[in-house]
């Protein structure tokens, strides 16, 4: 019998969650759906998607010294997009239009590279490294715990604005 979910069970189910959420979302919508905004200033569901991919692929490659999915894979021409390192903090509605795919299926396939990197990351975790200081320019410092906590969080409040803009649209 197995015993009770170790903390990176916890936090590799967190991290499907978040890709079933936002993959849920995004599935099956063409780019029009992708890019549509139900308000003036709202964030379409292919930018909070790519959004919540890129938060964690830049977030987790910084903490496992890794390079990004992205600019590893070639992410940025496959989905039609800028060939930076932005990963959204800070747009403005011009930014949001610029980094916003309209291909669902790359856009999910980018996700789950994301995914199956940070799921090892997490799954590899030694709970000895979560009070290791990971960003000094804070006061207090950031732990590994503490920027896990982050990352994980502001996914899923990405997934949850994702999900309610495809229900807007979806009952349009």
């Amino acid at each position: 019998m197995p015993g009770p979910p170790t903390f990176t069970d916890v936090l590799v189910d967190l991290a499907g969650r978040i890709r079933e959420a936002t993959a849920a979302a995004a599935a099956g919508l063409d780019g029009e759906a992708l890019a549509w905004r139900p308000a003036a200033g709202a964030n379409p569901i292919g930018w909070l998607a790519w959004h919540t991919a890129r938060i964690q692929d830049d977030h987790i490659a910084d903490l496992a010294g890794a390079t990004q999915v992205y600019a590893d894979g070639g992410w940025a021409a496959r989905l039609g997009l800028p060939a930076d390192t932005d990963i959204g903090y800070g747009h403005d509605d011009a930014d949001v239009d610029a980094h916003c795919p309209t291909d669902a299926e790359v856009l999910l396939a980018y996700l789950d590279a994301v995914t199956a990197v940070t799921t090892r990351f997490l799954a590899d975790l030694d709970a000895d490294v979560l009070g290791r200081i990971v960003d000094e320019r804070w006061d207090p410092p950031v732990t590994m715990a503490v920027r896990l906590a982050s990352i994980l969080t502001d996914n899923l409040q990405h997934a949850g604005q994702a999900a309610y803009v495809r229900g807007v649209w979806d009952s349009r």
